[in-house]
């Protein structure tokens, strides 16, 4: 994904009665009893959405018409909007440390029936904590930095977690904070910093710094990676201007890549940029050299020209100033050569090309963080293997990769899925207010973790950990907001062929000839904690059905069955069936429930010491003849399945409940039901991730626009 500024961590509440969304109250009542006025939550962030219900004294919902009445925020940032639903999104930005907006609903058939309830809103973060994620020696520091959603105003409280939103650390194990510093100037986000210092030993667990706006709830962690392998890693390092010529995994984008808006005054000014990773140096076969990145980063979806200047760093580090204006700290380092149009039926990478200007680029293809670490700790520039790069087949399916990016830096995970057919929504807009087209790409590649990449990588090249063989190029993610993610990854024969195509020669990546490894730094968990959760009344008809099948199901290894919470379908009970040797033949459903299967011993069943869930390898550990089986279930059932609005991608995956079995994967929309999910089709298990859709400029983090930072700072010159 490219990035636009800002973006958002803070995720939405959009159903009544979420944890973590607020108890469900009556608010408000009609002064004629017609209806009665209930809210998910009347206190929510910059961004944040509450559920209002208008009920009728039967409980039925009243048909009325919202509106927002009044607000306290200023007038240029507006009170946020509330839709026909009954779905309020606070604004993005505020003038105080908290505002109250009044919500009114009438029906239509009686405008003296109304009632109103107000919604307290409280700033939130602008974006992610700079950086988003850091690797460091014992003792080694770094600097970090928030911006808070509020005009020249508001404060950070930080703090050091064993977890994300875990308790504090009170014996310093987790390391240490200086006395924070918060920069105010009008009309401006309040920023605020920090200095970090890692333990002088390797902590016993992870370690977040943890911001907190103002004291509320509403949060923003950074995963510090402290390890013994000497190693430092920041991506501040991706994000800045470069005074020589360019290493890639650096910021870049188009320069003219931004939204213009007008000011009440009619004067118009930046409003939103956006900015993704120039990923790698390629070539053709007259050795021109081209920087590679996506098509939505170099070519703006579409909308730019043959010839655009290409920047570095992009936009969103360059203070949304263009080299066309006064005070742009840009540098050009080359012109839009080519890129696949996204509109086309026929294409299925996000790609683009820049021709390199002569000097401006590292002509080696050196990318940030793929050497090895310097006497500072800090990893080197290296170049990746040059040529056309590495296919996927079953036998390295279990491949650590890696990338290097302008918003996360150096990241490792494993490949998740392959086959994979998503939808991606793209837009002509930074803000994604103006959509362009939806395009349903083929045979993607997905990575897993929701710290893999983020908003601002887009472009990157993924490689494989063992050797720098490019596997391909980074451009859509998501995640459900609760740690799991999944990013979405071009193969790299594919964009090399159909940027070949288009430039009329045949591309290659520019690099060495000699393998190398790069360091894995792997911020996210290899495998889950603890099972997910499942409510008391499904384990318990989990339990009556196992200890059922307990009577039917033996021989053949099966050592005994228990109540379990499926992993395939998170929040679903299953029935754990205990087996001795992962080849035991178990149904893949027992009463209409999922079955699990554990390996263990008989002596562990016997006295309940028994893994609670199957043992996890990282990446896909699939056989070649299973591998091509699934992949024709896949293809089969792609069109039908994806045809429910709710769901938007489908692919190969590997059952978490039976590892020892391939599986389809089933991405559905967090904000939709599906008419139907199946537990297995064609044979397979089905694992469904419900996770936000794809987005390709604004954070994966992120639900909403929130006003850019350049919007802001023309609030002092509207109002006056």
């Amino acid at each position: 994904m490219r990035r636009a500024l800002p973006s958002r961590l803070l995720l939405a509440c959009l159903t009544l009665g979420v944890g973590g969304c607020g108890s469900i109250n009556y608010a408000a009542q009609a002064p004629d009893g017609a209806f009665a006025l209930r809210a998910s939550s009347t206190s929510v962030a910059t961004n944040g959405q509450a559920a209002l219900q208008a009920l009728l004294p039967s409980g039925d919902a009243a048909p009325v018409t919202w509106q927002i009445a009044s607000g306290t925020n200023a007038a240029s940032l507006g009170q946020g909007h509330i839709d026909e639903n009954g779905i309020y999104t606070a604004p993005g930005s505020l003038s105080a440390d908290s505002i109250v907006v009044r919500i009114a609903a009438t029906l239509p058939n009686n405008t003296n029936s109304a009632a109103s309830l107000t919604i307290t809103v409280h700033p939130g973060f602008v974006q992610p904590l700079l950086p988003q994620n850091v690797a460091l020696t014992p003792g080694a520091t770094a600097d970090v930095t928030a911006q808070i959603a509020e005009v020249d105003a508001g404060s950070v409280k930080w703090r050091l977690s064993g977890a994300a939103a875990g308790a504090g650390d009170a014996t310093g194990a987790l390391g240490a904070l200086s006395n924070s510093e918060c920069q105010r100037s009008s009309g401006r986000y309040t920023t605020c910093s920090v200095t970090y210092t890692a333990p002088a030993a390797l902590p016993a667990s992870p370690v977040y710094l943890v911001a907190a706006v103002n004291g509320t709830a509403t949060t923003s962690p950074l995963h510090v990676l402290v390890n013994n392998q000497g190693i430092v890693s920041n991506p501040v390092t991706n994000q800045t201007a470069q005074q020589t010529a360019v290493t890639l995994g650096a910021s870049g984008g188009n320069d003219g890549d931004f939204d213009t808006y007008a000011d009440h005054g009619g004067a118009s000014f930046v409003a939103d940029c956006c900015g993704g990773t120039l990923g790698a140096l390629v070539q053709n076969q007259s050795g021109d050299q081209y920087i590679l990145s996506n098509n939505h980063v170099l070519a703006e979806s579409d909308q730019a020209h043959l010839g655009d200047t290409i920047d570095q760093p992009g936009l969103i580090d360059g203070a949304c100033t263009p080299l066309t204006r006064p005070g742009s700290t840009l540098r050009p380092v080359g012109t839009l050569e080519s890129f696949v149009p996204l509109t086309s039926k026929q294409t299925n990478v996000d790609a683009a090309l820049a021709l390199a200007t002569q000097g401006a680029v590292d002509a080696s293809g050196n990318i940030l963080g793929l050497g090895t670490p310097g006497a500072n700790g800090m990893l080197g520039a290296a170049p990746p293997m040059a040529g056309q790069g590495e296919a996927l087949t079953a036998s390295n399916l279990g491949i650590n990769v890696v990338k290097s990016g302008r918003t996360t830096g150096l990241t490792c995970s494993n490949i998740s899925a392959v086959d994979l057919t998503v939808k991606v929504d793209y837009y002509k807009d930074c803000a994604e207010t103006q959509p362009w087209t939806t395009k349903t790409f083929t045979d993607q590649i997905g990575i897993s973790g929701a710290h893999f990449t983020d908003s601002g990588d887009s472009g990157a090249l993924v490689l494989d950990a063992s050797n720098a063989q490019a596997v391909g190029l980074y451009f859509a993610g998501g995640t459900d907001g609760d740690g799991n993610g999944l990013s979405v990854v071009n193969p790299i024969g594919d964009v090399l062929s159909e940027l070949g195509t288009e430039t009329g020669s045949r591309l290659s990546l520019v690099g060495t000839n000699t393998p190398h490894a790069v360091s894995c730094l792997r911020y996210d968990p290899v495998v889950p904690a603890e099972p997910p959760y499942v409510g008391p009344a499904a384990l318990a008809r989990a339990q009556s059905v196992a200890e059922s099948a307990s009577e039917t199901l033996h021989g053949n290894g099966v050592l005994g069955t228990a109540a379990g919470h499926s992993l395939d379908s998170p929040g679903d009970p299953a029935v754990t069936v205990y087996v001795d040797h992962a080849s035991a033949s178990v149904p893949q459903q027992i009463g209409g429930l999922r079955t699990q299967v554990i390996v263990t011993d008989p002596n562990s069943v016997l006295h309940g010491t028994a893994p609670t869930m199957p043992a996890l390898d990282p990446g896909l550990h699939i056989a070649t003849s299973e591998l091509a089986g699934a992949k024709a279930v896949e293809q089969s059932a792609a069109a039908s399945l994806m045809s429910d609005p709710a769901i938007f991608g489908v692919g190969v995956t590997q059952s978490r409940d039976n590892p020892a079995e391939p599986a389809l994967l089933v991405l559905v929309d967090m904000g939709r039901t599906p008419r139907s999910m199946p537990q297995t089709i064609g044979g397979l298990r089905v694992v469904t991730m419900r996770m936000h859709r794809f987005h390709t400029t604004l954070s994966k983090w992120t639900t909403n626009r929130t006003a850019s930072a350049c919007e802001v700072q023309g609030l002092e010159k509207i109002q006056r």
